[in-house]
């Protein structure tokens, strides 16, 4: 993959997903890896979102989780670094009338410190967004200040094992072990080339320290095929079925809790000494 060790991450990722943006929805749409990984995350949070919550969400896309949480009877301040992404939650906004239920702001996850003194009882972050940078501590150090005592943090995240893209290697994929890089690899997307990091448990638990529990952690696409292998839920329908049963009995489980495609990590915010 061609190296560009001079350019500068925000500006490719902004220009990359804004591009993206164009699509975004009606690539989602008409994946239905997607759509099954999206109902895991969602019945995840089921288990931490059970009352009407303020939720700050980063590296918010094109506003399709946003939209649903506000669905489900929530507050979300969506967030998100692409020009386009927040053109398309703020037509989301328009359409469906939620001015009053949802906002957006053009902001990097690195910056939560402009929040401004808000508070949130839940911050969110999907499909690895985080990954687009090196050490998760520039995120988490903000937390304390924008987060509600007894609050939680969800997000998805790519870790550097993935059992698909490493069985992958008997097929030649020359890319089948570019996670385990730990100086992080370049990823192309819509023309751009942008750096991306692969964060294990471990280093995400270091990340939040001592004031944040890990509550619950679980993969995400551990052995049935991740979102870009798009056709093979139909040319396999029933293996892929089998392999998303086999998902679901493994999930919770070492190692495929913390090896998949993503994990799924929860945390809430319990302030030593208070």
């Amino acid at each position: 993959m061609q190296q560009v060790e001079t350019i500068d991450n925000s500006i490719q990722i902004n220009e990359a997903f804004s591009r993206q943006s164009l699509h975004y929805d009606a690539d989602d749409l008409q994946n239905p890896l997607l759509q099954d990984m999206r109902v895991q995350v969602y019945d995840h949070i089921s288990k931490f979102l059970t009352e009407p919550s303020n939720i700050l969400e980063l590296n918010s896309g094109s506003g399709i989780d946003a939209l649903y949480f506000v669905q489900q009877g929530h507050k979300v301040h969506a967030t998100d670094l692409s020009d386009g992404m927040i053109e398309q939650i703020k037509t989301k906004i328009n359409y469906f009338h939620l001015h009053d239920r949802l906002t957006v702001q053009k902001l990097s996850y690195d910056q939560l410190e402009n929040l401004k003194g808000q508070k949130f009882d839940f911050v969110f972050s999907n499909f690895g967004g985080l990954n687009c940078i090196d050490d998760l501590s520039r995120v988490t150090k903000s937390l304390p200040s924008i987060l509600n005592q007894g609050g939680f943090v969800t997000w998805v995240i790519m870790p550097p094992v993935c059992p698909w893209e490493v069985l992958s290697t008997l097929k030649g994929n020359k890319n089948a072990l570019r996670r385990f890089n730990k100086n992080g690899v370049m990823a192309h997307l819509e023309g751009k080339y942008f750096k991306v990091w692969y964060h294990s448990l471990s280093s995400i638990k270091k990340a939040f320290g001592p004031n944040f529990k890990l509550v619950r952690h679980e993969g995400l696409a551990a052995l049935s095929p991740p979102p870009h292998v798009t056709q093979f839920p139909v040319k396999h329908p029933l293996l892929y079925n089998a392999l998303r049963k086999i998902d679901a009995s493994l999930r919770n489980s070492f190692p495929f809790n913390r090896w998949a495609d993503h994990i799924i990590v929860t945390f809430q915010y319990v302030p030593k000494g208070q």
